[in-house]
């Protein structure tokens, strides 16, 4: 999954941006309200880490705008301030959680999972495609009924191929939300798809000549 983190101390930013792709999430980073807004606008995110107290713009004011040009994101606001109307007002003005530093990384990631598990649709919360099972708050994957162990990076592809079970998905489209996309090379997408196919089995991907890969389950 893709995340946008916006905080100006950069220093929790790094942070954040190594902790959360040890636990299979795609992080970019923006350090001030414009450039998080201009992201969060042009960029396609699963979810949003949003500070409030922030240079240019702060993250009141983001998440509104962006609320107000129909991007409908999941946005985590944090905030120094636990007041009970600093909570309301980031609720009131679309954000969908709120954490007060100093926050556990731990409760981050889970409600990172829960809000990517509850779109405007109410995902599920256990993916299902044919004989094929993932629980993305245990990254627990069955196939058939038979438990397969998989690594972090192979279950946020898998993941993400089930949540769009019902379309092709192209090799950039899967490097971006599954890989920082930084430096890496197109391969790395094909060699994980060989990775979950060994797994799982030789049918459980498919490849669609020219267009990406589809997971069949």
């Amino acid at each position: 999954m893709r995340v946008l983190v916006v905080d100006d101390e950069r220093g929790l930013t790094r942070t954040l941006q190594r902790g959360l792709a040890a636990e299979g999430f795609a992080v970019d980073l923006a350090h001030d309200g414009e450039s998080g807004l201009s992201l969060a606008t042009h960029g396609d995110y699963d979810a949003m880490v949003l500070d409030i107290m922030l240079p240019r713009r702060n993250g009141y004011d983001v998440v509104a705008e962006m609320r107000k040009r129909g991007v409908w994101t999941p946005v985590i606001m944090l905030s120094a301030k636990d007041g009970e109307y600093d909570v309301a007002d980031a609720l009131d003005l679309g954000a969908d959680d709120y954490l007060t530093k100093p926050f556990s990384f731990v409760v981050l990631v889970a409600r990172l999972r829960a809000l990517v598990r509850r779109p405007a649709e109410a995902r599920p919360a256990v993916l299902t495609v044919g004989g094929l099972e993932l629980d993305p708050s245990t990254r627990i994957v069955s196939r058939d009924g038979v438990a397969v162990a998989l690594t972090t990076r192979e279950v946020a592809l898998l993941e993400y191929l089930m949540r769009h079970a019902s379309r092709v998905i192209g090799k950039v489209e899967l490097l971006d939300h599954v890989w920082d996309g930084a430096g890496e090379d197109l391969n790395v997408v094909e060699v994980y798809v060989g990775y979950l196919r060994r797994k799982l089995g030789r049918d459980v991907v498919a490849t669609v000549r020219g267009a990406g890969y589809r997971v069949l389950g």
